[in-house]
C-alpha cells in the first residue's frame, strides 16, 4: 500500500535548512553594509537580532566563511573578508592584461638550476636532460602574502641571471630588455583548489584555505616556450575580473 502523506507536509529537517538559509541572506546584508576587515556582531547579538538560534546561526556563519566572505579569528571574532586584489582580463583578444593592483613584491624562497626531466621538458618544449632555472617566490601584496609561484625558464634563455630579478618588476620586461626574449602570447588555465600544510605557511592562511591554482605556458614571437609557471593564490584575497563582449550568439 503506497504511504500516504498530508498535503503540505515537509520532511524533517526542511524549516532548520530553510531558516539556515534565511540567516545567511541576513548576514550577507550586514556584510555588503560593512567595510572589508570590518568586525561582525557576536553570535549571540545575531541570534537574539535575527531570532534564530545560535546553532543555526554558528552554521550561517560556517557557510559564509567557507565562501570567503568572512574571516574568523582565534580569540578576537569574526571579520568581514579584507579588500581583495583585483586583476582585469579585457575582453579584446590580444589586447595586452594590465598588471593587478597594488604594491608588488617578492622573497625568494628558492632558486637554483635543474634538468628539466620528462616532465618539464615537454612542458617547455626541450630536452629532459637540459637545464631549467627553477624560482620559488612569494608574492606580497602591501606587505602581505598573496601568493606562492613556481617559475621555470630554459637556462639557454636567460645566461647569468640572478634572484634578485625576481623580487620586483615586470619579469616579461626584464626578459625583454636584458635577454632579448620577447613574451608575446599564453595559455592560462585557472581552478579552484586548496592550501596543502606548507602552502598553508608560507601564505598564513589555515589548512586547506580556499586557493587559485593558476598555470601558464608562455611563448615568444616566434612559437618557442619561454617559461612555465604554476601559480597558487589566496582564494580569499584575490579576485578576476574578466570584460566579456557578447555576440548575438551568447548564450
Amino acid at each position: 500500500m503506497p504511504l500516504l502523506t498530508t498535503v503540505g507536509a515537509r520532511p524533517d529537517g526542511w524549516g532548520n535548512t530553510m531558516r539556515r538559509a534565511e540567516v545567511r541572506d541576513r548576514l550577507r546584508e550586514l556584510i555588503d553594509a560593512r567595510a572589508p576587515g570590518d568586525p561582525m556582531p557576536s553570535e549571540r547579538s545575531l541570534s537574539e537580532d535575527l531570532g534564530a538560534s545560535r546553532p543555526t546561526v554558528r552554521a550561517a556563519l560556517d557557510d559564509l566563511t567557507r565562501n570567503g566572505l568572512l574571516v574568523r579569528q582565534h580569540g578576537r571574532g569574526t571579520f568581514t573578508s579584507p579588500h581583495k586584489i583585483s586583476q582585469e582580463v579585457p575582453a579584446a583578444s590580444g589586447e595586452p592584461i594590465p598588471p593587478a593592483e597594488g604594491n608588488w613584491l617578492s622573497d625568494i624562497l628558492e632558486f637554483r638550476t635543474e634538468s628539466a626531466g620528462a616532465r618539464f621538458g615537454r612542458r617547455l618544449r626541450v630536452s629532459p636532460a637540459d637545464e631549467v632555472l627553477f624560482v620559488l617566490r612569494r608574492r606580497i601584496v602591501d606587505g602581505e602574502p598573496m601568493a606562492l609561484e613556481e617559475i621555470r625558464l630554459p637556462c639557454a634563455l636567460v645566461p647569468g641571471i640572478t634572484a634578485d630579478e625576481f623580487v620586483a618588476g615586470s619579469l616579461y620586461r626584464r626578459l625583454r630588455e636584458h635577454y632579448g626574449v620577447d613574451p608575446t602570447d599564453a595559455v592560462q588555465t585557472t581552478e579552484p583548489t586548496v592550501t596543502d600544510a606548507s602552502e598553508s605557511r608560507l601564505l598564513g592562511v589555515p589548512l586547506y584555505a580556499p586557493a587559485l591554482l593558476f598555470e601558464r605556458t608562455t611563448r615568444d614571437g616566434t612559437g618557442r616556450v619561454i617559461e612555465y609557471t604554476r601559480s597558487i593564490y589566496r582564494g580569499d584575497r584575490y579576485r578576476i575580473t574578466s570584460h566579456l563582449r557578447l555576440g548575438p550568439d551568447s548564450g
